[in-house]
């Protein structure tokens, strides 16, 4: 049986006091589980959260870096920063990131060429709006934005990182994508990368689904070939909900 990946993103909430509270409940929840989980956690709480999951394997990690390793960049922050403070992974283009902040698949491929570079694990985001599905066109919006995202990677990185499918239409909507539906994308993406590296490659690169993912969605999810792990939102505020999600 495939061990899951599962990734809390906390978006902004908590003080490091409250993440230092909230990883002590989950820690005792979860003590048994088979999961992989990581968090990914606002900046300010990452020295708190490494320090509160010791002891665990749950793993630390941030919502965003900069293309850059230092310089006039008011707000960023850089992969050695992250390293320093005990991050071990990073979020690259959530669908907030390119919706509120103007990220566009060219930042993410640069983003994503510096992560590599580091000690940290990728998780690169993509998804189409609601009006490409309805177009049609969420199959061509979905492999724009991982080819772009590649640009410049070889094969032997790809094994680094870990993809994110999160439909657009189903982020904080309450709405998700059927299992059929996310397996369809998930597995179109398999073969794209099959198609331009190797199967065995294509087979190595974990990809998760998220969209208003819950823990009464785990089992069809997980059931389905191509999924390998969810990314969680706002169902992995609540540790003993998480925690459920997690435990499925």
């Amino acid at each position: 049986m495939k061990i899951p990946l599962i990734v809390g993103n906390w978006k902004m909430h908590k003080t490091p006091a409250e993440s230092s509270v909230y990883i002590q409940q989950l820690k005792k929840y979860i003590s048994s589980s088979r999961a992989n989980v990581m968090l990914a956690v606002p900046f300010i709480d990452i020295c708190a959260c490494v320090e509160s999951v010791k002891g665990s394997l749950i793993r630390i990690g941030a919502q965003n870096v900069h293309e850059k390793d230092f310089g006039a960049y008011t707000g960023e922050i850089s992969t050695s920063m992250l390293e320093s403070a005990g991050a071990t992974f990073v979020l690259i283009g959530h669908s907030e990131r390119r919706q509120y902040f103007g990220e566009t698949d060219e930042m993410v491929n640069r983003k994503l060429l510096k992560v590599l570079q580091s000690s940290l694990t990728p998780i690169v985001c993509f998804g189409e709006s609601l009006s490409d599905r309805e177009a049609g066109k969420e199959k061509d919006v979905v492999i724009s934005q991982i080819q772009a995202a590649l640009d410049g990677v070889s094969g032997d990185f790809l094994p680094q990182i870990v993809l994110a499918y999160e439909p657009v239409w189903a982020i904080g909507t309450g709405m998700v994508a059927t299992p059929e539906i996310a397996e369809n994308v998930h597995g179109l993406v398999r073969s794209y990368l099959s198609q331009q590296f190797s199967p065995t490659v294509a087979q190595s690169v974990k990809i998760l689904y998220g969209g208003s993912v819950k823990s009464e969605h785990m089992v069809s999810l997980m059931a389905q070939k191509n999924i390998d792990g969810v990314l969680v939102g706002g169902a992995c505020l609540d540790p003993e909900a998480f925690s459920k999600l997690i435990n499925y």
